[in-house]
């Protein structure tokens, strides 16, 4: 049977050579069948329309299309609290995907705290690793000071507007405030009633890894040096923290009537650069007011990019909180998100993790159509000099890498083969990229960044592959990663990335019209690569290692998800898939909140929408032992903020797949949804998909082409079909079989496809259908 990823390359090869789907050498089908029959081509036809009459046009009505109906909507999904928030996992939490604020008490005192951290803001000293030596650093809080005792908060952090408003009510009075975070700049606003006044105090924070709580410096460590202040003539104050290994970071902040401004700078190897940006900044911002007018602007245009409804509230509400924290965390350009994100706290993960947090970070942008918040393809594209580096130097003619956890320039060396070390997170995070390059069909990025990376990180591979008696290459020990056992030889982990790099340098060469040398040696090694490790219970972790304790990771279930190159439209692998991911989870102990993420994610590519739902829900459960927290964040003895982002790509998961070069429409919509609603949902070849499920049954399907890709739609739609593009014309189609329909889409138009009688095409927020309570602490 022809693999998913050798059909996609042919797809995407007959693109490259101008073989429009439905011309000459297609034959045209008729776009109406009725369910179960098949569409019977007929050569006569092959420049014809459809065989069905013409439409009258149509056009979606869209009701979410103004900013009363969208500050309404997501009004609904806004967190909330009415006691103060003792925790940062409780509280609100602002960013702009490099200034991060949390908002809770200030621990041991009766004031609140708001914290200064910043994504850029690290140490530059790589011979103490990540964890110390070039961690992100501290920056500080400011604390907002009563005259009374806080008896009680009444907060909304309002998504539309990206702002915290509300009241603090002490024993002396009210304190009413207002705070946001916009172009590196925290805005805050207070002012005070009845005894109550407005002090606001910025404690510099000790330049110091976070890592501190759990272990002690390494040895040879010096502690950077202590901050120094002063004030500018116009009043500005500002915290000056040289670094030891070079470079400096500047806060400045300015106070007004009843309002403050604060910004942070950080640079190097300049020690000024970062002063004066900080006070750039400052200027830049001017006021409250405008710096809030700029601010609202920008994320009322994020969220019309796309709409996701669906009748659990408390779901729902998470959902587009993570859209808002993926905003408030990254930006196309800026520092790739280390795994707490721009809030910073005391953690063991002060860094960034390359063998499945930075994945899961960035899943959910693909699918809600925000590719302007992909730091992790800037990153890579910004620090290939550093992944050669990263290699031993005996291979960096030719080959890249990069170790488990590295700063924001990726600067950590990785392992070799052989020795036990884990190799492959440079070619699982190019995964991503190519996700990116997939939803976008940017030939720039798959030209100047795909291509030469992958190349390089699979070339280091293919110096450790070597025949076995059997005949079939095979991989030293590696480690699959967080199994807890002696590493084996052929790990899971590694043959499926080497699998999926392969196939895809062949195909990226056929795109890109290179000729490339390696292609043999490519092709020899998806001929000869031994076969994946397997055992009675599914897939083993590698080699004579069975998977035999509990682990939270999957990593050896790669191939399986989310690369796909073992799927459940390949009838033969579907028992191995079903044993491999339920002996996963039946040794429990070891899981944590992305293991149930991502068995949904994974239940989710089977169709099974009630088996996915009841794993993510997992997260949600408080008897859990790690469960998602008030604020939607994630704790495990630090923040990890790629859990809640993953749940939300389990959603996604569930309403719409694009893997293989087949759009599946509803895939695994839970029974108990019997309504979902979803608009300009971004797929793999650029299409946006808007579909409207009611009563369990899809009412219709639109999709536009962005950039002229093949259509493989799997609509799971029953009775007769029409098709129409947005003129009325009937589209050409094609029945592909396992109810999948080709359909001729050219870039920039839109298609309809529905079923019987054509229905009203209104893109709208569900009812909800399971009420829950408020995000926060309500």
């Amino acid at each position: 049977m022809t693999s998913q990823p050798e059909q996609r390359s042919k797809v995407a090869r007959r693109a490259v050579l101008g073989s429009a789907l439905g011309g000459a050498a297609a034959a045209a089908l008729p776009g109406t069948a009725h369910a179960g029959e098949a569409l019977q081509a007929d050569p006569s036809a092959a420049d014809a329309p459809s065989a069905r009459a013409g439409g009258r046009p149509w056009k979606l009505r869209n009701t979410m299309n103004g900013d009363g109906a969208w500050a309404g909507f997501l009004r609904g999904q806004d967190l909330l609290w009415s006691r103060l928030p003792t925790r940062w996992y409780e509280g609100p939490f602002l960013g702009d995907g490099l200034l991060g604020s949390m908002v809770y008490q200030e621990p041991g005192a009766n004031r609140i705290r708001f914290t200064v951290q910043h994504g850029r803001v690290q140490d530059h000293r790589p011979q103490f690793g990540s964890g110390w030596g070039t961690c992100r650093l501290p920056v500080g809080h400011l604390t907002l000071d009563p005259v009374g005792t806080v008896t009680a908060v009444n907060w909304r952090l309002s998504l539309w507007n990206a702002e915290l408003t509300g009241t603090v009510t002490t024993t002396a009075g009210t304190l009413t405030l207002a705070a946001l975070v916009h172009d590196e700049v925290l805005a805050v606003r207070a002012t005070a009633d009845g005894g109550e006044r407005v002090t606001w105090t910025f404690h510099p924070e000790e330049a110091v890894s976070p890592r501190k709580i759990s272990e002690a410096p390494p040895a040879g460590y010096t502690a950077n040096p202590p901050w120094t202040t002063r004030t500018a003539p116009d009043g500005t104050e500002q915290v000056l923290q040289p670094l030891t290994g070079g470079g400096r970071t500047a806060t400045a902040y300015r106070r007004g009537d009843d309002e403050l401004l604060l910004s942070v700078g950080h640079s190097f190897p300049s020690t000024t650069a970062a002063e004066a940006d900080s006070l750039r900044n400052l200027r830049r911002a001017a006021s409250y007011d405008a710096a809030r007018r700029r601010h609202t602007r920008w994320w009322r245009a994020f969220y019309r990019k796309s709409f996701i409804s669906f009748p659990d509230q408390r779901l729902q509400s998470f959902h587009w909180i993570q859209l808002y924290k993926v905003a408030s965390a990254s930006r196309a350009g800026g520092p790739v998100m280390a795994t707490s994100g721009p809030w910073l706290e005391p953690t063991p993960w002060p860094a960034v993790w390359w063998n499945l947090n930075v994945q899961l970070e960035y899943w959910l942008i693909h699918g809600s159509n925000h590719l302007e918040l992909d730091a992790l393809a800037t990153t890579v594209r910004q620090n290939q000099e550093q992944l050669i580096a990263n290699v031993p130097a005996a291979y960096r003619t030719d080959s890249s890498g990069v170790g488990r956890s590295s700063d924001m320039f990726a600067n950590r060396g990785v392992g070799q083969p052989g020795t036990g070390a884990e190799t492959g997170d440079l070619t699982w995070a190019l995964h991503n990229v190519w996700l990116s390059y997939r939803h976008s069909m940017d030939k720039a990025l798959l030209r100047d960044t795909i291509f030469p990376v992958l190349r390089r990180a699979i070339n280091y591979y293919l110096h450790f592959l070597t025949p076995g008696s059997d005949g079939r290459l095979h991989l030293p020990s590696t480690l699959s990663p967080e199994y807890p056992v002696v590493p084996p030889q052929d790990t899971n982990y590694d043959l499926a990335l080497i699998r999926w790099g392969c196939r895809t340098l062949i195909e990226s060469a056929e795109l890109l019209g290179v000729d490339d040398e390696l292609r043999p040696r490519w092709q020899e090694v998806l001929a000869k690569l031994t076969p994946y490790p397997v055992d009675d219970n599914g897939f083993m972790i590698g080699g004579d290692t069975p998977y035999a304790q509990s682990h939270r990771h999957y990593s050896h279930l790669l191939m399986v998800y989310p690369l796909h190159l073992v799927n459940w439209d390949q009838p033969e692998s579907r028992e191995l898939i079903t044993k491999s991911v339920e002996h996963w989870h039946a040794l429990t102990g070891a899981h944590r909140g992305y293991s149930y993420t991502g068995a949904a994610s994974l239940y989710a590519m089977t169709g099974d929408g009630d088996t996915a739902i009841g794993y993510l829900r997992k997260f949600f459960d408080p008897a859990t032992r790690f469960p998602c927290q008030a604020n939607t964040h994630y704790t495990e003895a630090g923040p990890v903020i790629e859990t809640p982002l993953s749940a939300s790509q389990s959603l996604h998961d569930m309403f719409c797949q694009s893997w293989g070069g087949v759009i599946r429409v509803f895939p695994a919509v839970p029974t108990d949804w019997a309504d979902v609603t979803l608009h300009d949902f971004r797929t793999q070849g650029a299409f946006l998909i808007s579909a409207v499920r009611k009563a369990g049954v899809t009412r219709f399907i639109r999709i536009r082409s962005l950039a002229g890709e093949p259509l493989h739609l799997r609509h799971g739609l029953t009775g007769r079909l029409t098709v129409l593009l947005d003129d009325g014309t009937p589209a050409r189609t094609r029945d592909l079989g396992d109810g999948t329909l080709a359909i001729d889409l050219p870039k920039g138009r839109e298609v309809l496809v529905h079923a019987g009688a054509r229905p009203d095409l209104v893109i709208a927020p569900v009812a909800v259908a399971e009420p829950g309570p408020a995000w926060g602490l309500p």
